[in-house]
């Protein structure tokens, strides 16, 4: 035989690869195979089976017994064939054993480079049914190289990337540090598989409180949604499925040592665990804690809700550089505009003063419009006939000219302001009156902060749960 020890060879690949020894074989078999049929064509019949007794791979050449030869390759004769079997036949098939010396040494070396390139595939196949089964894991490893941005991380029999999007900023890692991190995604290419790592994923924040707090793990409190901004804060929601269990006391843990644990692995991520709640309403509140919440306004329609706090509570709610309410966006799933009392006060007289200066409507049917949730002339004007035909005392005619009224009156105003606007810019400002301007707008937005999601333009999969989680998904549509 060609290679030596065959069964040898098979047995230690198969223990330090971690290949499937039935793998392996096979892998022999067709590289064999392709050796005979370089040798003899490709037209020639041949099986080839490994000996367990003998450890060789065997190969047999079988044809056809025929009464006159045509084809030599494909058929041999009666005559030959009696000499093989005495009870052959015409048109049967009679196999031959064949020399696996006479293959040649082109043959040979063709057959051991299949061999090899098999090998590998069988353990390229072997690494990524391996990890598959594993995303979502956290898995521990060692820092084998930085490639450019990119980290290559020794997992023992292969090697895991942790690509830049992935790392934490202002994480630096060196050849030989410990790395801990999620297996993200298992990608299969022509490059063999990729394991791709994550210490970023909202999902290695949940698998984290996981290990460290039994009552998630046992299922009793469940991560019902998470939100971060990678090295800098976080936020987690949690339920308990027992009423006598506080769910953010169990992440917590005594004297904090629970969430310190992760912190730490986090590297001074400040974490934020909040009591989730099915109501909207309740969650957003919760999930901007520490801030007070005066009131919330909801627009489902829009998936929007105004969240009212008092001035001194204005910048809490915020957060620096808008980093609370931005979280709370992300965790909640819902569009937030936080307003400051005063100036949801001040644009509710607004817009009740706009509802007085519609010609035809009185104190007391603006009274109405207004207690009906009809809260300015713009609200009307955007608003059917059927909304406003459920207002008590309005007939149809009077909702028709109600609704011509408001459009003329906002018309007008657009109006005007464009004038203002045209006359503004065709002035020229002093570098005093540019800076009194820009004082002026950094005042005026003073009180409000819009955060909106859908422009925000942070990769989704750092920003909500995910399929990985999938206790997450099948508490939140409980």
């Amino acid at each position: 035989m060609f290679i030596s020890d065959i069964k040898r060879v098979v047995e230690q690949v198969s223990r330090d690869k971690g290949i499937d020894r039935e793998v392996l074989i096979k892998a022999l078999e067709d590289a064999l195979k392709s050796a005979a049929r370089k040798k003899f064509g490709s037209n020639i019949d041949i099986e080839v089976k490994y000996n367990e007794e003998s450890g060789e791979i065997e190969v047999f050449q079988f044809k056809e017994v025929v009464e006159n030869i045509a084809e030599p390759d494909l058929q041999i004769s009666l005559e030959e064939a009696y000499k093989l079997d005495p009870e052959s036949k015409i048109g049967d098939s009679l196999g031959t054993k064949m020399d696996a010396s006479t293959f040649g040494r082109i043959a040979a070396q063709s057959a051991k480079q299949v061999i090899i390139q098999k090998m590998k595939d069988a353990e390229r196949n072997a690494v990524y049914s391996g990890f598959i089964d594993r995303k979502g894991e956290i898995i521990n490893g060692i820092v084998q190289r930085v490639d450019r941005v990119d980290i290559i991380v020794n997992l023992g029999h292969t090697e895991g990337i942790l690509p830049e999007r992935e790392q934490v900023p202002k994480e630096v890692y060196r050849r030989g540090d410990r790395v801990r991190a999620q297996i993200l995604d298992v990608l299969h290419d022509s490059r063999g598989p990729q394991i791709i790592l994550s210490r970023t994923h909202p999902n290695f924040l949940v698998s984290l409180f996981k290990t460290e707090v039994p009552e998630i793990s046992e299922g009793i409190v469940s991560i019902m949604a998470a939100a971060r901004e990678p090295g800098i804060r976080a936020k987690i929601a949690v339920a308990s499925n027992d009423s006598d269990i506080d769910p953010v006391g169990a992440c917590v843990g005594m004297k904090g040592s629970r969430v310190q644990n992760v912190v730490q692995e986090l590297r001074g991520e400040k974490i934020d665990i909040v009591s989730w709640h099915i109501d909207p309403a309740k969650f957003v509140c919760n999930a901007l804690a520490p801030a007070e919440i005066s009131r919330v306004i909801i627009d489902e329609e829009n998936r929007l809700i105004d969240v009212i706090v008092p001035d001194e509570f204005l910048s809490i709610a915020i957060g620096k550089k808008g980093q609370n309410v931005r979280l709370a966006s992300k965790l909640t799933k819902w569009h937030l505009d936080v307003i400051n009392e005063t100036k949801y006060s001040q644009a509710m007289q607004d817009g009740y003063d706009s509802l007085v200066a519609l010609p035809g409507v009185s104190i007391s049917l603006a009274d109405a419009l207004y207690s009906k949730g009809f809260f300015s002339a713009e609200e009307i004007s955007n608003s059917s006939l059927e909304d406003l035909l459920q207002i008590r005392g309005i007939t149809e005619e009077k909702a028709i000219n109600l609704l011509k009224t408001a459009k003329e009156y906002l018309a007008n105003s657009d109006s005007f302001d464009e004038v203002s606007n045209e006359i503004l810019s065709d002035n020229t400002l002093s570098d005093d009156d540019t800076s009194k301007s820009k004082e002026s707008s950094v005042s005026d937005n003073q009180g409000n902060l819009n955060i909106d999601i859908e422009k925000d333009k942070g990769n989704d999969e750092d920003t909500f749960i995910d399929a990985p989680l999938t206790d997450l998904e099948k508490n939140s549509n409980k």
